[in-house]
């Protein structure tokens, strides 16, 4: 327990600074409009369902990283590295465009009217960081998957210190800048994404500790054997991060056709439980390290024994998040907006994330393990089933059909989740007693 909260606390540092960005850009718009809110809600929702993709397809680097870090084969990894850039680069251009063309089709999404520009300007500025976001994942796999896991808390804090300042200047027009309102806070997370690519390569290059490596001595041509093999593995873990995180932010789109104000107030609560999901999702990355190293060195016990760990971590961390989000949600809603019919309505939701809080840490430590042990496509069929056979029908059913509205669309994320646990968790734990 003691060395997977060791590995995993950079790491769960690193993925609060990236959710406190979230929460930079819905404080800064809640306190500009309800509107403006409403519009940077459903913008994010739009900017993370297809960068889900590369996200989970470039997770592929750090199991493969552990590995070869665990087996010793040293040499290897430098070009898996750069192979990987490439990879990185087709997947940012190719999401440039989606991105570009989803801004323009909002109009035939059915969001409400007032909401859509402010989503639609806010997509447009955010889009540029794309390319730069994609290597960042890289090199922060690169680096994660060797068990160094301080640059991703450091970068992300530093990013977080870059943003909040830049994107209130932008929106309300402040120290010199233009006021742009939620196409400012997108231009500032743009920026933001930039600076935090470069940072890290610079770190990289300079550093003795990445010095054995040769990381960027050389760039070779693309290797389409290697790239097949990190799509292979990569492809069917982009699938199944994609289908939960797209249950999410299909609902948040869907909740967006109500209005404003139930839009505002599920981007709070959304906000908040993602907030509270960065520990077990960097529990999830360390267990994906330690299996993945355990793998490489065929020690099934040590293997077995990082999966044990991190469920229990996860029982004492997921209690705690759950206390603080019952009690201290009033308080917790008032940094986000002064509007009390938004306020009440999220106090409400965010009790709906309590309810979630062990089947999501269960399913995503689950993943984690499986990645670890490359098994990546039968967890791809279970989590389609678990979100998209389940969460969504019981979702829309409850919120739209039956029209329970945005308490009906959480109750379909609770069931999803759920499912997703126990399939996914029942694979890990077998999987763990075949290999030990």
């Amino acid at each position: 327990m003691r060395t997977s909260a060791l590995l995993a606390a950079p790491l769960t540092l690193g993925h609060l600074s990236s959710g406190l960005i979230g929460f930079v850009d819905s404080s800064v718009a809640g306190h500009h409009g309800t509107d403006t809110l409403a519009g940077v809600s459903v913008g994010n929702a739009l900017f993370w369902l297809p960068m889900l993709v590369p996200m989970g397809t470039l997770m592929s680097l750090p199991p493969r990283v552990s590995e070869l870090d665990g087996a010793g084969r040293h040499d290897e990894i430098g070009p898996l590295f750069r192979q990987s850039l490439w990879l990185a680069l087709v997947l940012g251009v190719l999401m440039f465009g989606f991105l570009t063309l989803a801004a323009k089709l909002l109009p035939t999404m059915g969001i409400a009217a007032e909401v859509r520009p402010h989503a639609q300007a806010f997509l447009l500025g955010i889009r540029w960081g794309i390319p730069a976001f994609t290597f960042y994942l890289c090199m922060r796999y690169l680096s994660d998957g060797l068990h160094w896991t301080l640059p991703t808390m450091l970068l992300g804090f530093g990013g977080l210190l870059v943003l909040a300042p830049l994107g209130y200047a932008m929106c309300f027009g402040r120290f010199g800048f233009e006021a742009r309102g939620a196409a400012g806070l997108g231009i500032a997370s743009a920026v933001m994404m930039w600076m935090q690519a470069c940072a890290f390569a610079l770190y990289l290059w300079r550093s003795p500790r990445f010095a054995r490596f040769a990381l960027f001595a050389h760039l070779e041509a693309p290797n389409w054997i290697e790239l097949r093999r990190l799509l292979a593995t990569g492809l069917p873990i982009g699938v199944t991060v994609a289908m939960e995180g797209s249950l999410f932010i299909v609902t948040s789109l869907l909740i967006g056709r109500l209005g404003a104000i139930p839009a505002a107030a599920h981007q709070i609560a959304i906000n908040v439980a993602s907030l509270c999901f960065m520990i077990p999702l960097g529990l999830a990355e360390a267990t994906t390290v330690r299996v993945g190293h355990a793998r490489g060195r065929e020690d099934g016990m040590a293997l077995r024994r990082a999966l044990r760990a991190s469920y229990a971590l996860l029982l004492i961390t997921q209690t705690l998040t759950a206390l603080v989000m019952v009690f201290g949600r009033h308080l917790i809603v008032g940094a986000y907006t002064q509007d009390a019919v938004v306020a009440a309505l999220a106090a409400q939701l965010i009790l709906f994330a309590v309810a979630f809080q062990y089947p999501d840490g269960v399913q995503v430590i689950s993943a984690g393990a499986l990645r670890g042990m490359q098994d990546t496509r039968v967890p791809m069929l279970l989590a389609a089933f678990a979100y998209w056979g389940v969460g969504m029908p019981v979702g829309a059913g409850l919120g739209l059909g039956l029209g329970y509205g945005p308490q009906g669309m959480w109750a379909g994320l609770i069931a999803g989740l759920t499912v997703a646990a126990i399939l996914l968790g029942r694979r890990a734990w077998r999987s763990s007693r075949r290999l030990a």
